[in-house]
């Protein structure tokens, strides 16, 4: 910001002190394995690096060889060295007394040009179609998946709503329904296994989860009927992560800042919705949940949106793809010598953003291991140094492991390490990271 008067016209003035301790810790190096943050750890009151898993020391050199590769986290720091190039278009610097009240004007929680921004991106991306229809901001995906099954559940109903979706799903679909312990809904596990139910009077809620957080695949509603409604999670569905085959339409859309962008520290989602009555429901229930999604995450995420869409997002989502396909095809030479370890497969389809042909390079490996003594896969790769996700917390077998492949380079080039060393044991060479 820029004040005027006598001190020059564009002589920063208020906001120098605030963008000088920005610069300051942002230059601390860490050798490129941590980084220094404003709000960190202090040493002698000022702040020192704090380092990437596999890393230590006082900038982060010193690498850590007994280190275990981390494969299980969901944060989509990938990202993180395209908002350093962009590191002007993408700050954020504000007065202490920006919005301090709880609304954006004639009572309204919403940022009307963030909103704006929202029905932009989508028909730029095509991943959706945005309007006509209403929108509701929430705490990420996770809040708006919550208010969703609260909005769509009947509550004159003479039996519980059951809520279900497609194995593999994510594990949070459950315990978010449960935690509630609801008179008027309960989860209800596969949906599969109600395809073929008599009983007339039930409803359900069917979670869609497209592309599927675990294996990436687009996957579709099991149930149908006047009793099903359902809920698309399109937390996944953008041009780094998968091909944009037909812009959804669904009555319920989620989506997520997170996956988006990479900043889930933000927690920021929205969800696109065709009826005005679930949008009401939907939006009274953020309101008594938290009283909205605060003015200072909705001026980050229009800040992170204005460097997305510029060029219509070719930049942005040329970097995060060419990352994510370089990592899938990293990952899927490594594993295709192997007869011990296999990947789910993904189809070449026609991508409407980038106007071509391609594969998926979804954001998640659902490993699959194929020897019969080796029951549990999650075991097999703890015990060479490898954490991911055992299947079974996405109620799926044993012998499936996620890994996640969203993770910083470092952590991605152990996990490749990790490995092909495992994987050079097959015919008996000599291992060694």
């Amino acid at each position: 910001m820029y004040g005027g008067g006598g001190a020059g016209e564009n002589e920063l003035l208020w906001s120098r002190r605030a963008a000088e301790e920005a610069e300051a810790v942002a230059a601390i190096s860490c050798s490129g394995h941590g980084r220094a943050y404003v709000d960190g750890v202090l040493e002698n009151g000022k702040p020192v690096c704090e380092c990437n898993k596999c890393y230590k020391g006082p900038d982060c050199s010193q690498f850590r060889p007994d280190c275990v590769a981390d494969a299980d986290s969901d944060d989509p720091v990938f990202l993180e060295p395209y908002w350093m190039k962009h590191r002007a278009g993408s700050a954020v610097v504000v007065s202490g007394w920006h919005r301090m009240g709880s609304s954006f004007g004639h009572k309204s929680d919403i940022s009307p040009r963030l909103r704006k921004q929202i029905q932009i991106l989508h028909k730029v991306m095509g991943n959706a179609i945005p309007d006509p229809g209403f929108i509701v901001f929430g705490a990420g995906s996770t809040q708006l998946r919550t208010a969703a099954v609260y909005a769509l559940t009947p509550f004159n109903s003479t039996s519980r709503t059951k809520v279900v979706a497609s194995v593999p799903f994510d594990l949070e679909y459950e315990l978010q329904t449960n935690l509630f312990r609801s008179a008027d809904f309960e989860f209800a596990g596969d949906a599969s296994t109600w395809i073929n139910t008599s009983n007339t009077a039930l409803n359900f809620i069917e979670f869609v989860a497209s592309p599927n957080s675990i294996d990436g695949h687009l996957n579709k509603a099991v149930l149908n009927g006047s009793s099903v409604k359902t809920i698309y999670d399109h937390s996944y569905y953008w041009p780094h992560f998968t091909p944009i085959t037909f812009p959804a339409d669904e009555d319920v859309m989620i989506f997520s800042l997170s996956t988006l962008t990479g900043h889930a520290g933000s927690k920021f989602g929205w969800a696109l919705i065709k009826d005005e009555q679930v949008y009401e429901k939907m939006h009274s229930f953020l309101g008594l949940n938290t009283g909205g999604v605060s003015e200072d995450a909705q001026l980050r995420a229009f800040k992170l949106l204005q460097v997305v869409l510029d060029g219509n997002g070719k930049e942005f989502h040329e970097f995060g793809y060419e990352t994510m396909r370089k990592h899938w095809e990293q990952l899927s030479i490594t594993l295709s010598v192997s007869n011990r370890f296999s990947l789910q497969r993904t189809s070449l389809q026609y991508c409407t953003f980038h106007q071509k042909a391609r594969e998926a390079s979804p954001a998640y490996a659902w490993v699959k291991c194929e020897r019969k003594e080796d029951e549990d896969c999650y075991e097999v790769l703890k015990a060479n140094g490898i954490g991911g996700r055992a299947g079974t917390k996405f109620l799926a077998d044993k012998r499936h492991v996620r890994l996640s492949l969203i993770n910083r380079q470092d952590d991605f080039d152990i996990l490749i390490q990790k490995l092909e060393s495992l994987v050079s044991q097959e015919n008996g060479m000599a291992t060694a990271i």
